[in-house]
């Protein structure tokens, strides 16, 4: 499902004080959101997945800027170790799972099965096509112990991506942000565009359906996964505690 609103003409650049503006007011829904999801002991599981410079980190720091880091964790997990390589594949996400009052981001996450270790040789062919079969099923299951599961794709053009991944090389502030990974994976677009598609033919369920955001302009993206996550996870504001 394509989230990219239109409201206003997609071809201009959203202003500075209109983007700080609906920001605000959105990470206010956010902070009311977190203590709804804390005073009914819902769990709630969110997965950022896209290209390489898809501007991941952008949206989830401003999901989480102004709520309880106590509350509300990101997790990007580290490459697996020897052990983890041994066990069931998801085992080493479960354990992140949220329990009751928590919100989780996965920054990336078992999906990079069907991506990244897909398109670099990371895996074989057959455990990715294992991957794809079994995940609705794991995702099925999520769902039905009571945890909120929402997956975005952040769609980038090919264009953008230069723009961004060339940004990075010549910013040293910025430089850290580039990887080998980044480099050898910019390559291979099509590789990535088939990876993708066959991951959401495979994964788009009804229980766990696929959110797709273009964030061309960073912005405007933000505010449309926002503005979106609010909208499909239920709450109600709380009235303010007494002081």
């Amino acid at each position: 499902m394509d989230i990219t609103k239109t409201r206003d003409n997609p071809a201009e650049r959203i202003s500075k004080k209109t983007y700080f503006r609906e920001l605000k007011h959105l990470q206010a829904e956010l902070v009311a959101l977190q203590r709804w999801v804390v005073e009914k002991g819902m769990k709630v599981c969110i997965i950022f997945e896209g290209r390489d410079g898809a501007g991941k980190g952008g949206v989830i720091k401003a999901i989480t800027e102004r709520t309880n880091p106590r509350l509300l964790r990101v997790d990007a997990l580290p490459a697996p170790t020897e052990r983890e390589k041994s066990q069931m594949y998801v085992a080493r996400y479960m354990k992140h799972f949220p329990a009751a009052g928590e919100i989780v981001i996965f920054d990336r996450s078992w999906y990079n099965r069907a991506g990244v270790e897909r398109v670099m040789g990371f895996c074989t062919p057959e455990e990715t096509e294992k991957f794809l079969e079994q995940a609705p099923a794991v995702e099925k299951a999520m769902v039905e112990s009571g945890i909120h599961l929402i997956k975005y794709w952040l769609e980038v053009s090919p264009d953008e991506q230069t723009r961004r991944l060339e940004s990075r090389i010549d910013d040293p502030v910025k430089f850290w942000k580039l990887s080998d990974m980044d480099l050898a994976s910019y390559a291979r677009w099509d590789d990535y565009t088939a990876a993708r598609d066959a991951m959401f033919q495979a994964t788009d369920t009804a229980w766990a359906p696929w959110y797709v955001a273009n964030n061309d302009d960073k912005k405007r993206g933000r505010l449309n996964i926002i503005s979106h996550l609010l909208s499909v996870i239920p709450y109600e504001p709380l009235p303010d505690r007494d002081i």
